[in-house]
């Protein structure tokens, strides 16, 4: 079910392995975003998990509801004229792919990233927390990441900034007139 509406307002996907550079990229995408004349609001994976989880397991079954909610959130804020950025690993496609069939303007970004550079740039301890024993279900090393096949756009992080892959974001969005 796609809930339509007809504002200018869509929805773009941010996707990657943890500490791939999401969250950067969104920093420098919403304002862009907002000088287009667009309300824009984030929804952080992490910032939203703290209100509906705030002791979270990361199970699969967790995981599923969370990101149903996400989408939700997001169709609704759509649906009310809100341009909406998610930041979220979302690390199965199914997540996106639901998202995706309740937004009729969805774009989604893959954040291409080599799991040893995230390993490194990793400033939340997410991965240290994946080797160590403490957490058993980080993307990409204990549980199976599975990037988009066919994105609106890619962003290579060895090849582009921050401020580069929002401003190939932007342009997407002016190309399709997604906004």
């Amino acid at each position: 079910m796609t809930i339509d509406t007809s504002s200018k307002a869509f929805a773009v996907w941010i996707t990657g392995l943890p500490a791939s550079g999401k969250s950067t990229i969104v920093a420098a995408l919403k304002p862009q975003l907002e000088a287009l004349g667009l309300s824009v609001d984030v929804l952080e994976s992490d910032a939203v998990r703290r209100m509906l989880t705030p002791t979270p397991t990361y199970s699969q079954l967790e995981r599923d509801l969370f990101y149903r909610a996400l989408a939700f959130m997001g169709v609704k804020l759509v649906s009310h004229g809100v341009t909406v950025i998610f930041d979220a690993t979302a690390n199965r496609r199914a997540y996106r792919d639901f998202a995706r069939s309740l937004v009729s303007r969805f774009i989604e970004v893959a954040v291409e990233c080599p799991l040893e550079l995230a390993m490194q740039r990793d400033y939340k301890g997410t991965y240290q927390r994946g080797r160590r024993g403490e957490s058993s279900t980080v993307p990409g090393l204990q549980d199976p990441y599975e990037a988009p096949l066919n994105p609106e756009v890619r962003i290579d992080t060895m090849k582009l900034s921050a401020k580069e892959a929002a401003e190939t974001i932007l342009e997407y969005v002016k190309r399709t007139r997604a906004g």
